[in-house]
């Protein structure tokens, strides 16, 4: 073999070997053994600062605004609160703007005020779910004095519609508890009309707003 030849032999060998090593650092060939790229981040999981700062802490509750939503002794950014939505729990509205009182909604509203105002609360972030809501609010569960979960509480009581716009840890269950609830006609499903439902349960559930109707 020439000299030329065997050069261009050595040049292609080299470009190989470094386009292999380009594949490898760019995770390109994992599915040949090579080590993963790392993942990406996903911005929808809590943050380590909400968990050290929130998951599994004891509080108190400072005020209740609404069915599932409520204020802790925390301060939050600027607020000198902290608020917590229920999560994967939907109660019906009571001070939403713009928005009339609901079907049952006061009643939801006083047994939230009932079991948690100047109570003593557990916080449990859902390590699946995303931590925040469009307004900032924390989305979490709220374990009572006696143990009890208030999100399954109020769902397997009639008092809120488990919320089937968004996964978390609880979706399957709560789910199951809202139709438990529904056959038993308990709390607002006791005498629930169509038009009672929130637009949502409306648009994803079929077969309740039927039995509903």
């Amino acid at each position: 073999m020439s000299r030329r030849g065997q050069k261009s032999i050595v040049l292609l060998v080299a470009a190989a070997i470094a386009f292999f090593v380009y594949l490898d650092r760019t995770g390109r060939i994992e599915g040949l053994g090579a080590r993963p790229h790392s993942p990406a981040v996903d911005n929808n999981l809590p943050s380590q600062d909400d968990l050290a700062k929130y998951h599994l802490k004891t509080f108190i509750v400072t005020k209740v605004v609404d069915g599932d939503t409520l204020d802790i002794n925390l301060p939050d950014g600027k607020y000198k609160t902290t608020r917590i939505r229920l999560l994967g729990v939907d109660t019906p509205e009571t001070k939403k703007p713009n928005t009339a009182v609901m079907h049952f909604g006061p009643q939801a509203y006083e047994f939230t005020k009932n079991v948690t105002l100047g109570k003593k609360v557990v916080v449990v972030i859902d390590t699946i779910s995303r931590p925040r809501d469009r307004y900032g609010r924390l989305l979490g569960y709220v374990r009572l004095e006696n143990g009890n979960i208030l999100n399954q509480l109020l769902v397997e009581q009639g008092y809120a519609y488990a919320d089937l716009r968004f996964k978390h840890t609880e979706f399957d269950k709560y789910k199951i508890l809202m139709d438990e609830a529904q056959q038993n006609k308990k709390g607002l499903w006791k005498d629930a009309k169509l038009k009672d439902l929130p637009p949502w349960l409306q648009k994803l559930k079929p077969k309740i707003l039927k039995k509903a109707a």
